[in-house]
């Protein structure tokens, strides 16, 4: 499943402003979203992810996603880069 991607990722961004960052730099290949995340908070990664060609992967739960980070709070967005 996709946690297990994002717990062995080299290099990873957590949040969604670092996210959109990264994203503006090239610097992604793929974008994590937690599904129970509000939508003011990530749609505007999705709508960069889309615009930019790099691969969305829902997850369930922003607290499962936090955890896969190795933190102790939920993460909305997590970024693999490149």
């Amino acid at each position: 499943m996709s946690y297990e991607k994002v717990m062995q990722a080299n290099e990873i961004v957590i949040g969604t402003k670092q996210t959109l960052r990264s994203l503006d730099s090239n610097e992604v290949k793929e974008v994590y979203i937690a599904k129970d995340a509000e939508y003011r908070v990530i749609h505007k990664v999705e709508a960069s992810s889309r615009d930019k060609g790099i691969p969305i992967h829902y997850v369930d739960s922003m607290k499962m996603l936090g955890k896969a980070c190795n933190i102790e709070v939920g993460a909305a967005t997590v970024a693999i880069k490149k």
